[in-house]
Parts: structure tokens; C-alpha cells; sequence
């Protein structure tokens, strides 16, 4: 068993075989499994069941992988794996801004997603408070629960998908201390590699754009030459 179990996942992919065999190889890793043939069917399953993460294909029939996942962000920050083609960085950057959480490029090993998915899955904050992190970080206007991993502006709540989530936490832990990217592609339980570090660079720009006044020059999610990313909040 892994540590997926309980965990109902939503399979999306046009392609009938690669839909069945991981939707078998989750099952036997103890998840609950659903499976939609298109962006149009997992529209239909989003809409009457709650999901613990969505495994996208990108290139599918009518409407792609990309747009759904920048559609579904408007309402929902259930954790999203986008399935690339191999080769195509720009495919996986745009999957990331559109919202995404991570991304694998086929072909790919079964293993492989299953890594993927449970250090995804860990991300989620849990309810468990850590007594050394301050409880409340005031940016500006913007406010971070740190218990809670909740984050608001005034009354609205901010939406923070499960990454933004744990970047958040990272980053509370260490209020006022640089964080390399390397260390973030570590405790977001990735492989080391350029690759991710821009990864993660596209995740920082989507969370500033949430508690910046002014994303290109930061105040609260600075950039340290060098050393990497700080939160400094008031």
C-alpha cells in the first residue's frame, strides 16, 4: 500500500489504454480511482464528487489539458499533474502559470507518477499547527494563517493551490531568512535539476501575483541574489 490510501484521484486522458493501466496500478496502491475520457466527461465528475488530485493529459481532444486546468483554478485548488509530451518546456511552463502542480513527461514509468502524486498529496496542509512558526503573518493588506494555511485579503479569501500552500509554510518557517531553490525543489519532494527550479520560479511569480501589490518589484516574497527567496512581512 502506498501513503495514497483513501485518496480519490481523477484520471484524465483520451487514450483508452493509458487510462485503464493507471487507473489499475492506482487501485492496487490503494487509491480510489475515477477515470474521464475527456475535459467535457471530467467536467461532469468534478461537478457531483470531490477529489483528492487530477492527473491531466495535456493534448486531448477539444478542450487541452492546459485550459481546463486555468478554468478550474477560477473555482477549485484541488492539486493538478499535468502529463507532457516529452520535450515540450514550454508546454510544461505554461501548464504551470495556467495553475498546475506539477507536471511528468511521458512516455513515463508507473512508479515514477506514484512518487509524484503521494509527494504531491503531502503538500496539503494539514490541520496540525507548528508551535514554532508565528501564528499570523500580516503582508500589507494580505494576512497568512499560518495554523490554518489560510490566506486572506480584508474579508475575501485568497485561493492558494496545494503548492503555493506549502511554499507558504516553507517559507513562514524561515520568515526573514533566504531559501534556495534547490531547497524548495527539495521540500516539495522533486527531483533536483534546472528543470525544477524553474519550476518553482513559475510558482513563486503565480504566488506573488497573489500577495503583491506590485508582483515585478516584491516587498513581501523578495528575490536574495544568490541565496534565493525570503519572505519579509511586516
Amino acid at each position: 500500500m502506498s501513503d495514497g490510501t483513501e485518496s480519490h484521484l481523477l484520471i484524465v486522458d483520451d487514450d483508452e489504454r493509458i487510462r485503464d493501466l493507471l487507473r489499475k496500478f492506482l487501485i492496487r496502491n490503494g487509491f480510489w480511482v475515477s477515470a474521464a475520457r475527456d475535459a467535457a466527461h471530467a467536467r461532469r465528475l468534478l461537478a457531483g464528487l470531490e477529489f483528492d488530485m487530477i492527473v491531466l493529459d495535456v493534448m486531448m481532444p477539444g478542450e487541452d489539458g492546459i485550459t481546463l486546468t486555468r478554468s478550474l483554478r477560477e473555482t477549485i485548488e484541488t492539486p493538478i499533474m499535468l502529463l507532457t509530451a516529452k520535450g515540450e518546456t514550454s508546454e510544461r511552463i505554461e501548464g504551470l502559470e495556467a495553475g498546475a502542480d506539477d507536471y511528468l513527461a511521458k512516455p513515463f514509468e508507473p512508479k515514477e507518477l506514484l512518487l509524484r502524486i503521494n509527494a504531491i498529496l503531502r503538500r496539503v496542509p494539514s490541520d496540525e499547527p507548528d508551535s514554532t512558526i508565528p501564528k499570523i503573518l500580516q503582508l500589507g493588506p494580505v494576512r497568512y494563517d499560518c495554523g490554518r494555511g489560510e490566506m486572506w485579503r480584508g474579508e475575501a479569501p485568497i485561493r492558494l493551490t496545494a503548492t503555493e500552500s506549502q511554499l507558504m509554510r516553507i517559507f513562514s518557517a524561515s520568515v526573514g531568512a533566504p531559501v534556495s531553490r534547490s531547497k524548495l525543489v527539495e521540500d516539495l519532494g522533486r527531483d533536483k535539476g534546472q528543470a525544477q527550479e524553474r519550476a518553482v520560479d513559475v510558482q513563486i511569480t503565480r504566488l506573488r501575483r497573489k500577495i503583491e501589490d506590485n508582483p515585478k518589484q516584491p516587498r513581501y516574497l523578495q528575490t536574495v541574489r544568490g541565496a534565493g527567496y525570503m519572505l519579509a512581512p511586516d
